[in-house]
C-alpha cells in the first residue's frame, strides 16, 4: 500500500493562523490508500472525552491531534482529499515522524480482509463500514496514561482528569491555534520527567486516587521500557506492559489497541463489554467474561475487530440503573 509522499513546507488548504511564537510553516504529505478508508472511524479511538485537549475533530472534515513523538512535539491535520486522498499537515519538532508514519497511523498494516464474520449482525456490520481500519500510533505512553486513569471510574471520571493534567502540564501544540481553539488549545501530554513530578495534590485534585497515580509514575519511570512495545508481537507486548504492578490485561489491551494496532487485544474486565457481545451475539446482557471470551473464539486472531463491529452496529442492551456512582476524591 505504498502510497506517494511528497515532504514540501508549503501551506496546507485553509491553514489557520499560526500560534504566537510558531510562524514556521508546516510540513505537508499526500497518501492514497488502497480502499475504502473513514477518518473517523480509524482515529476516534484516540480521542479521550468530548473536550480532549490532544485531540480534535472538526465540521470542515479535518482531524487534529497533538502527541510527543521520539523527535519531540508534533501536531498532525488529516483531512480526506478527492479521489480517495488523504492530505495530512504537520508542525513541531515532531513533524516529519508523523508524516512519516502516517499510513502506519491510518491502518496501512491493518488486513480487513483477513476478517471472517461468523454471525449475521458482524457480517452486515463489516460490510457497511468498510472503511473501517485499526490504527497504530506507535506510541505506548500516550495511550497507557490515559487507559490508567480510567481503571476502576466512570468514562466521565477518567475524561476530567486527562483534560485537567495534560492542560495543566502538558505544553500548547506547535502549529495554527490562534482563532479556531481559542483559550483551550490543543495541547502535547507531559514528558515522562514531568509526569513524574506532579505532586500529591495535584493527582487529588483531578480526582485521580493514590492507586491509580502511583501505577502511572511506576510506569513513566520506565518509560522507554513501556514505549518498546510497540514493537512487539501481542504476546510479548501484553507481558511487558504487565510488568508493571497496577497494569493488568485491561489496561494493556486497550492501551495496545492503539499503539500497536492489535487486532486480538480483547477487554478483558470490562464493565460493560460482556454483556454487550453477549447480548449482540447470544441475547444474553448478563454475560460475563468467559462468555464474551467463548462467543469471540471463532474471530480469534481478530477479536479486537470483532468487538468494534459489535459496538458500531447499534445493538447494545437498554440502559439500566448506574452500576457506579461518580466519585469526586477532590472534594475529600
Amino acid at each position: 500500500m505504498a502510497g506517494r509522499f511528497v515532504p514540501r513546507t508549503t501551506a496546507v488548504p485553509h491553514q489557520l493562523p499560526a500560534a504566537s511564537g510558531t510562524s514556521a510553516p508546516p510540513r505537508d504529505r499526500t497518501w492514497t490508500p488502497q480502499g475504502p478508508l473513514d477518518l473517523r472511524l480509524v482515529l476516534s479511538p484516540l480521542r479521550r472525552g468530548p473536550v480532549d485537549p490532544t485531540y480534535r475533530s472538526l465540521s470542515d472534515g479535518s482531524f487534529w491531534r497533538a502527541t510527543r513523538t521520539p523527535a519531540g512535539p508534533g501536531t498532525l491535520r488529516v483531512t480526506a482529499g478527492r479521489d480517495g486522498r488523504i492530505e495530512a499537515a504537520a508542525w513541531g519538532p515532531g513533524a516529519q515522524w508523523l508524516l512519516d508514519r502516517l499510513p502506519a497511523l491510518l491502518g496501512e498494516g491493518d488486513d480487513p480482509d483477513a476478517f471472517r464474520p461468523r454471525h449475521r449482525l458482524v457480517a452486515a456490520t463489516h460490510r457497511s463500514r468498510p472503511g473501517l481500519r485499526l490504527l497504530r500510533t506507535g506510541l505506548v505512553m500516550e495511550s497507557l496514561i490515559p487507559s490508567i486513569l480510567e481503571q476502576k471510574v466512570t468514562t466521565d471520571e477518567a475524561y476530567r482528569a486527562w483534560r485537567l493534567l495534560v492542560r495543566r502540564y502538558g505544553t500548547p501544540a506547535p502549529g495554527p491555534q490562534d482563532g479556531l481553539f481559542g483559550a483551550h488549545g490543543l495541547y502535547v501530554m507531559p514528558d515522562a520527567r514531568t509526569w513524574s513530578l506532579i505532586p500529591s495534590w495535584e493527582w487529588h485534585r483531578a480526582g485521580v486516587d493514590a492507586k491509580r497515580s502511583s501505577t502511572i509514575l511506576r510506569a513513566v519511570r520506565v518509560a522507554r521500557r513501556m514505549e518498546e512495545a510497540a514493537a512487539m508481537e501481542l504476546p510479548e507486548a501484553m507481558a511487558r506492559l504487565e510488568l508493571i504492578p497496577g497494569i493488568g490485561p485491561w489496561t494493556a489491551a486497550e492501551t495496545l489497541q492503539r499503539s500497536n494496532g492489535a487486532a486480538d487485544a480483547v477487554t478483558v474486565g470490562d464493565l460493560h463489554l460482556p454483556g454487550i457481545v453477549g447480548h449482540a451475539l447470544a441475547g444474553n446482557r448478563n454475560a460475563d467474561d468467559e462468555e464474551m471470551l467463548a462467543l469471540l473464539a471463532p474471530y480469534e486472531g481478530q477479536r479486537h475487530r470483532a468487538t468494534r463491529l459489535i459496538m458500531l452496529s447499534g445493538r447494545t442492551p437498554a440502559r439500566r440503573a448506574p452500576r457506579m456512582t461518580p466519585g469526586d476524591i477532590a472534594r475529600l
